[in-house]
């Protein structure tokens, strides 16, 4: 463990260390409107701990608390985490051959954790960036659900303190910076166009999911690239 924390370097140490902030702040505004909706103060906690996957809790807790059955909302969830099936299979040398590493690191297969080990490129690195991503952000996420589930009275309203806004915002100002490059642009632009064009017809998460058609553009737009340098 000592060794992934000096395999960081200060930059992406800061970038998780940003992450880790506004998923803090994101899990106080979780666990504020799970108790404002009438859940018990321990259900926010206790979901955190054993599913730890902010969009499948957030489109849980929406859905009971509009009236929805909750079968119908794990369905929900279990759907919108269908993208870790692919992350599964590209973080195979991160996660290692021991069976426990394999379990936890499974656990903390999140969007963040994935994207901040995918994007680097020699292996101990991934596994640095992975771990330090991973356990970060469960310790965080967690601290702030159980803030916000504890003053769920008195903060019920969290679109007022725009805690929502927070997370998103960080994530663009991390993606920004790729943009400058060609090849980036062009599956960043469809998965925007494709997220945006969805949103108001589909439930929330499928939009996410199907915004991934931009990667499979950059993939294929990659392809007479390498065949040119083959």
């Amino acid at each position: 463990m000592r060794s992934i924390w000096r395999t960081l370097d200060r930059a992406l140490a800061r970038d998780i260390g940003l992450v880790c902030l506004a998923d803090c702040l994101v899990g106080v505004s979780y666990g504020a409107i799970a108790v404002g909706s009438g859940f018990p103060i321990w259900a926010p906690m206790l979901m955190s701990l054993l599913v730890f996957a902010g969009a499948s809790q957030f489109m849980f807790i929406g859905i009971v608390a509009s009236g929805g059955n909750p079968f119908a909302a794990v369905l929900a969830g279990l759907l919108v985490n269908a993208r870790h099936l692919p992350f599964g299979f590209a973080l195979g040398d991160v996660l290692g051959r021991r069976w426990g590493a394999r379990l936890a690191g499974s656990h903390l297969m999140i969007d963040e954790s994935v994207a901040f080990a995918l994007a680097q490129e020699e292996t101990q690195r991934r596994r640095a960036a992975y771990w330090a991503c991973g356990i970060g952000l469960f310790a965080c996420w967690n601290t702030g659900v159980v803030i916000g589930a504890f003053a769920g009275t008195a903060i019920s309203d969290t679109g007022a303190f725009g805690l929502d806004a927070a997370f998103p915002a960080v994530l663009l100002a991390l993606v920004l910076p790729s943009l400058r490059d060609r090849a980036a642009r062009l599956p960043v632009l469809l998965g925007v166009v494709v997220a945006l064009a969805t949103v108001p017809f589909l439930p929330a998460g499928l939009p996410v999911l199907l915004a991934l058609v931009g990667v499979l553009a950059g993939v294929a737009a990659r392809e007479p690239e390498k065949q040119e340098v083959g």
